[in-house]
């Protein structure tokens, strides 16, 4: 079912009562908003989804467990596919602020953004914070905030250095961890592999 979005519409000015001085002011009149289908072309055109249009994941996407989702940073072409996750909350590991278009998809939505300003592993002088890392994991573990969407700039350091944490908690071993980072990460994976040495019952 398609979602509802808000168009706001301007309206004209309206009288205000008399003054003191017998004259007649003027104020705008309160803005009226009336519902709009997101499929509708009436909707803006941020939120519009064209009706048949192929839904299209975001870079590196990937189901993690039941109501966790990874991937790289959505954009536009992508909302019509994370508005059928029915997403509460996102998980944003980058130092940038959202555009504005990302900004307004998660306002519409109602989804709940946590941003961790984290950079990745640099070698050798930056390494991703350990206790970020484990907030996030304590948010991640959290099923009140499920679903969920945990992404990065591309989906492939940052992530895999959280869902490999993830991972060891549910008792994956060591290999399995780094055959899944790998998949994602491609060829820089020396300096992430550390971050799992994290001391994680």
């Amino acid at each position: 079912m398609p979602t509802i979005g808000v168009q706001t519409i301007a309206t004209e000015l309206v009288p205000y009562e008399r003054n003191n001085d017998n004259n007649r002011t003027t104020r705008p009149s309160r803005q009226t908003t009336r519902h709009v289908r997101s499929d509708s072309q009436d909707a803006c055109s941020i939120c519009f989804a064209r009706p048949g249009f192929p839904l299209v994941p975001p870079l590196n996407f990937a189901m993690v467990a039941t109501g966790v989702y990874r991937s790289g940073h959505p954009n536009k072409q992508n909302f019509s596919f994370l508005r059928k996750l029915g997403l509460k909350t996102i998980m944003y590991f980058a130092m940038e602020d959202y555009p504005p278009e990302m900004k307004h998809f998660v306002e519409h939505e109602g989804i709940d953004v946590l941003h961790f300003r984290m950079e990745g592993n640099k070698e050798p002088f930056v390494e991703v914070n350990k206790d970020d890392i484990s907030l996030a994991l304590v948010k991640l573990l959290d099923e009140r905030s499920h679903p969920v969407l945990i992404h990065c700039l591309k989906g492939k350091h940052r992530i895999g250095c959280l869902v490999g944490c993830l991972r060891k908690i549910q008792k994956w071993s060591m290999t399995c961890i780094f055959d899944e980072y790998r998949k994602f990460a491609g060829t820089k994976v020396l300096a992430d592999q550390e971050v799992w040495s994290l001391p994680i019952q």
